[in-house]
């Protein structure tokens, strides 16, 4: 019940940041999900001995965001440098036997909780921007509320035990299964919309059968990212990330399958209005 509650007070306020927000709401919004995601994940590492820069390295995540707002074309030239700048102080700072740990963890937490993410408000940028994050946030969701229950009731055969002992390959069907289906409604609703002259849901720069396909390639994504985090948390020995969010634990627990998801989103819109 607390995971429901929580979903039904966050997933309305997302949605309508998605299609209300303006740009430098909606990249100080992701910026401050990802800060608050990096320090539970530097958290993590420290129980297996790591004692990373934390305000350094939740400062190089917030400068990577608005670098990013101002100058998205030199994204990769900004994290470049604060990579190096994490690295150079965790050289002269950390105990010289902790150094390589310290700059490994700083610098993957600057990846993998702010470069993973920059997508959001890259994606919130383009034509059909709140389309594509609804598309995303929506088909997520909807397979990891399907996951949940096909795996409870048909789920028998583990899927990747050793990671996370709860999912099914029944419910990793499912999970494909809803999130197509998410997305037939929302291209049914974008082409009614459409008949009344509506651009805020819109999906008509390509055909059906392409984000029918993406929908199954995203939320693949989705669940390999929810099976990485799962893996970062045994390894450390811990259960949940965190305790912020009522029935999901932490912060990083909630976002772990948009840090494949939207990567990949991204990537394939890239791909398909270059090629």
């Amino acid at each position: 019940m607390k995971r429901v509650l929580t979903a039904l007070v966050l997933a309305p306020l997302v949605l309508a940041l998605v299609f209300l927000g303006p740009m430098w709401l909606i990249t100080l919004v992701v910026a401050a999900v990802a800060m608050l995601a990096a320090w539970e994940f530097l958290a993590l590492t420290e129980h297996r001995g790591a004692k990373p820069p934390k305000v350094l390295t939740l400062g190089t995540i917030g400068l990577l965001f608005m670098g990013n707002f101002q100058w998205p074309d030199e994204t990769a030239t900004l994290f470049g440098l604060l990579s190096i700048v994490l690295l150079v102080y965790c050289t002269f700072a950390s105990p010289v036997e902790r150094v390589l740990t310290d700059a490994t963890v700083s610098v993957f937490a600057l990846f993998y909780l702010g470069l993973t993410l920059i997508p959001l408000p890259m994606l919130r940028e383009a034509s059909n921007g709140p389309s594509l994050l609804a598309f995303l946030f929506l088909t997520v969701w909807a397979g990891d509320t399907v996951a949940m229950y096909a795996g409870r009731a048909f789920g028998k055969r583990k899927m990747a035990p050793n990671l996370s002992p709860n999912k099914t390959w029944a419910g990793a069907i499912g999970s494909v299964v809803g999130a197509v289906a998410v997305a037939g409604i929302l291209l049914g609703l974008s082409s009614y919309l459409t008949q009344w002259n509506s651009v805020k849901l819109s999906f008509a720069d390509a055909p059906m059968w392409y984000w029918l396909v993406l929908a199954v390639i995203v939320n693949v994504a989705a669940q390999v990212g929810d099976l990485a985090e799962s893996a970062l948390k045994r390894s450390a020995g811990v259960k949940d990330s965190g305790t912020l969010l009522p029935g999901h634990g932490g912060i990083l627990d909630r976002i772990d399958a948009l840090l494949l998801a939207a990567p990949v989103l991204w990537y394939a819109q890239v791909i398909r209005l270059r090629f």
